[in-house]
């Protein structure tokens, strides 16, 4: 993880100050200055407010000559990187304050042209937000658009799950809203663009498993050269939970014909520090090849009493016709920071293409805390 000083740096302070004194009605930027010399010790994203809000008070407060005064600015090739950061969320903020009709749709085509120097993502989703269709539709226009990062921005600023940045409230119920927007891009010509769009698909299917399946055997059924790509990344979340739709997609339908013996555990008590090994026996009863995801769940032990489960990948295979294949693992029990260990009775579960095939209980003992 990048330091501050790494991003918004006293220097990069400094020159959105000489890239701006050039081009301001009121080139003093008094406010500006004192931000840009007040950096140490402060933080990421409380240095973006700091020059964002500086900006605010130098700046015209007219959203049309704000606009004018940023455009002006870009005719200089240092005005880019981390300095653009607060610059965008400056546009927003000025724009959704703005009693100018015309500002909230200026404001995204600044931050289109704005994006290739930094990404606007963060600020876009003030304007999300605010009015999330009129947004969307002026969006939707940018898959269009030559310069992959403006496309690439349509998809990474409109994420249900975008790290670092604030939730898009009005997304939350809709997350149908955007997939124009991911089915315009998935073929993009540009793996920047395409990873993008991988990626807020898996976002989608956070909340909208049925929904990311649905999209990605859309793109299945039309693909090009990088679309088994694309959907591989873009079900990797559903893949890891087991999700029988996407490993369908994905080739490991539920088997027409298997036997499975297992989970045999070596031990049906442990404690917290053990391993506990298991194998599982399949066999491929069937007269055709059968490709298998096998996986096996731990449903640990809740401090209510309930369990939560947990999928872990075992393996990949192709099983012949008749053929029987053998499969031992140990699963750990050792103290993690991630994980707080109930005693009770736990289970392990093993699951053949997301469906469940057999079950196991054992206890786990958990010392006292000293």
């Amino acid at each position: 993880m990048p330091t501050a000083d790494e991003l918004i740096s006293p220097a990069a302070a400094t020159g959105l100050v000489r890239c701006l004194e050039a081009v301001a009605p009121r080139r003093e930027l008094p406010a500006l200055r004192r931000a840009a010399a007040s950096l140490a010790g402060v933080g990421l994203r409380a240095r973006n407010d700091l020059l964002r809000e500086a900006l605010l008070t130098d700046l015209p407060a007219s959203y049309a000559d704000f606009d004018k005064t940023v455009r002006s600015a870009m005719d200089d090739p240092e005005f880019t990187g981390w300095m653009i950061w607060p610059v965008t969320d400056a546009v927003a903020t000025r724009a959704l304050a703005s009693d100018d009709p015309r500002a909230f749709d200026d404001a995204l085509a600044l931050l289109a042209d704005l994006t290739p120097r930094l990404t606007a993502e963060f600020a876009l989703r003030r304007l999300l937000n605010a009015d999330l269709d009129r947004a969307l539709a002026d969006i939707q226009g940018w898959t269009a658009h030559p310069d992959a990062h403006v496309r690439r921005l349509a998809s990474e600023g409109t994420r249900p799950r975008l790290p670092w940045a604030v939730r898009v409230k009005p997304l939350a119920g809709r997350p149908e809203a955007t997939v124009p927007i991911l089915d315009a891009l998935y073929r993009d010509p540009s793996d920047y663009v395409r990873r993008s769009v991988a990626n807020h698909l898996n976002d989608v299917s956070h909340t909208g498993p049925e929904l990311a399946v649905r999209v990605a055997t859309a793109w299945a059924a039309a693909p090009d050269a990088n679309t088994a790509k694309v959907v591989r990344h873009a079900l990797r979340t559903l893949v890891k939970q087991g999700h029988p739709g996407a490993l369908a997609l994905l080739g490991f339908p539920p088997p027409a014909a298997l036997t499975v013996a297992g989970p045999v555990l070596g031990a049906t008590a442990l404690s917290v520090g053990d391993e506990l090994p298991f194998e599982v026996t399949l066999t491929n009863d069937s007269a055709a090849p059968t490709r298998l995801a096998v996986d096996y769940v731990v449903h640990y032990r809740k401090a209510n009493g309930g369990t939560a489960p947990k999928v872990f990948k075992l393996t990949t295979v192709t099983l012949a016709p008749g053929e029987t294949v053998v499969l031992a693992r140990r699963r750990s029990f050792k103290p993690i920071t991630t994980r707080t260990f109930h005693a009770g009775e736990h289970a392990l579960e093993v699951q053949v293409n997301g469906v469940p095939r057999g079950r196991a209980a054992f206890e786990l003992h958990v010392p006292p805390k000293a």
